[in-house]
């Protein structure tokens, strides 16, 4: 997002944290649902999108327009924040869009942390993302456009039916839907980080030749924790071609020390002779 889209969409998250702070898990998640449903609508209707983030209109006017189309077919706490949200200035008609859409993650996650369910959500997605990307077969059949996103969403239903929480499974659409414009693990992915956030976590990709300890990860955490200046959440991906070593991904840092790598470096150097 550019900076006008950025402080728009802080004035209603802002406003979304503070409507969380006094309500119930289950009321949260209604008007988490409420939110995307509008998401959904700009998806669909990019003349609406224009309309909305037109910038020679007032957010008065435009905040009006969204209330006159959806009263009475929202809850009132979730007509509020997307109204908060379409009045403020916006770069693109797509930047409002992607703004609806974390706003109802947010709220999402905000729901699954009020009923102290976070931490299990972010783990069900991280794993989930580990299935889909372990197989070939099934991520082509989930992140296929051509394939109607209909079936998609019941093979997904499919699969986590009695293995993951509702707002995991709900959250998995929402990466289905193309969350941000991203494809479908990488929507996976910022969502594990967005629940880590809202944690007050990092989330640190870690790659191995074989599975790190309960003590090894711990340390690990630890160590990174005190580079960050913030708790680390440690996301294993276990992979036999590294061969040893470790690799580490946090943001758009990476600490490569895999055997391969080092093997790679090698070769590289020799040809070079």
């Amino acid at each position: 997002m550019q900076a006008a889209s950025r402080e728009s969409y802080k004035i209603a998250a802002d406003r979304l944290d503070e409507y969380v702070r006094g309500a119930e898990a289950s009321a949260v998640a209604t008007t988490a649902d409420d939110i995307l449903s509008v998401a959904a609508l700009l998806r669909r209707e990019p003349r609406l999108r224009r309309a909305l983030s037109d910038p020679a209109r007032s957010g008065e006017d435009r905040s009006g327009l969204l209330e006159g189309m959806l009263r009475g077919k929202l809850g009132a706490d979730a007509l509020t924040l997307v109204s908060v949200l379409v009045s403020g200035r916006w770069s693109a008609p797509s930047e409002l869009l992607e703004g609806a859409e974390r706003l109802g993650v947010e709220a999402l996650l905000a729901s699954a942390d009020s009923a102290g369910e976070l931490s299990e959500v972010e783990d069900e997605l991280f794993r989930f993302g580990q299935v889909v990307s372990g197989s070939p077969e099934l991520s082509s059949a989930l992140s296929d456009p051509m394939v109607p996103a209909e079936r998609r969403a019941t093979l997904v239903d499919q699969l986590l039916a009695g293995k993951a929480r509702p707002v995991t499974g709900y959250l998995v659409g929402v990466a289905l839907a193309g969350f941000g414009g991203r494809s479908f693990i990488g929507a996976l992915t910022r969502l594990v980080e967005l629940a880590a956030d809202r944690r007050d976590r990092q989330v640190a990709y870690v790659t191995v030749a074989a599975p790190l300890s309960d003590e090894e990860e711990q340390r690990l955490g630890a160590r990174l924790s005190a580079i960050y200046g913030r708790e680390v959440s440690v996301r294993q991906t276990v992979n036999p071609d590294v061969l040893g070593g470790v690799s580490v991904r946090v943001g758009s840092d990476l600490y490569d020390g895999t055997v391969l790598r080092r093997l790679n470096e090698t070769r590289n150097a020799l040809a070079k002779r």
